[in-house]
């Protein structure tokens, strides 16, 4: 596998050179780097009047083979670690970043992090020590280690979340427009449109214990992730294994589930 750290506009990057491309296999997405790091970093009252930096990247995302690059190049140079970007308190900066992992595994196109990234490393990257595998101790840096190795197994595991990853008919938005409430909701669909998972998430530190989400099928939906869960180290938002979905029409969806959504989290359900 070729991949391009590329980061102008460029055409065709990724494409053959049978259909006038360079012929890379994939791109890193330099655009949909700098736009989610910019909003991650921002003040929550700041995050609802920047939501196209959330909402852009979907304009272009199938242009290319892209992936999405959380590299080194982010954690050197006094531009902070990972967690050190996010803003909060302590406990904060952990959600948001398991909130931000979590967006990232769900959203089109194929994954790069770099090393020190699943401890949760406060340090910036330095080429002369080695990580700084003590942090595994503490339950906060644990949690963020198993969320990614969940995050892994479900990626591999739902075809929803990586067999479209460079097509369009695997991604469509549920609600992009509430900024009010600093929510973001999507659907990721698997080959033949039978499977699906729908994404919500919560860029603000309130909590919403009743988030309606319009579906598209009937039935029981099953609550496959939740960054918020204890395991995760998170505050553990009680929110039921199964929810059913009411004919409530939704976000033009037929139909609709409420469920509670923890603060600063993101949450997968899918069909049970």
């Amino acid at each position: 596998v070729v991949v391009a750290e590329e980061s102008t506009a460029w055409p065709r990057v990724s494409h053959g050179t049978d259909r006038d491309g360079l012929g890379f296999d994939q791109k890193w997405n330099m655009g949909w780097m700098n736009d989610t790091l910019d909003l991650m970093e921002m003040d929550y009252a700041e995050r609802s009047a920047n939501y196209g930096k959330l909402t852009f990247a979907i304009a272009y995302a199938f242009s290319e083979r892209f992936v999405l690059p959380l590299s080194h190049d982010e954690v050197v140079h006094e531009k902070r670690s990972l967690i050190g970007k996010m803003p909060g308190s302590r406990e904060e900066k952990f959600a948001n970043l398991r909130l931000l992992y979590a967006y990232m595994w769900t959203h089109p196109g194929k994954k790069l992090l770099f090393m020190g990234g699943e401890l949760a490393q406060w340090d910036e990257w330095n080429a002369d020590a080695e990580l700084d595998w003590a942090l595994e101790q503490f339950p906060p840096h644990r949690g963020v280690g198993r969320l990614l190795g969940d995050l892994n197994r479900l990626y591999r595991r739902e075809p929803a979340l990586h067999a479209y990853d460079h097509r369009p008919e695997g991604f469509e938005w549920i609600d992009c427009h509430d900024t009010e409430r600093g929510t973001l909701s999507y659907l990721r669909w698997a080959p033949e449109w039978q499977d699906v998972i729908a994404v919500a998430i919560n860029f603000r530190p309130t909590p919403l214990p009743s988030y309606r989400l319009g579906v598209p099928h009937p039935g029981r939906w099953r609550v496959v992730l939740n960054t918020d869960d204890v395991a995760y180290a998170g505050h553990g938002m009680r929110l039921p294994e199964v929810v059913e979905a009411r004919d409530e029409a939704l976000h033009g969806r037929p139909h609709s589930v409420d469920l509670p959504l923890p603060a600063l989290s993101t949450v997968l359900i899918k069909p049970a």
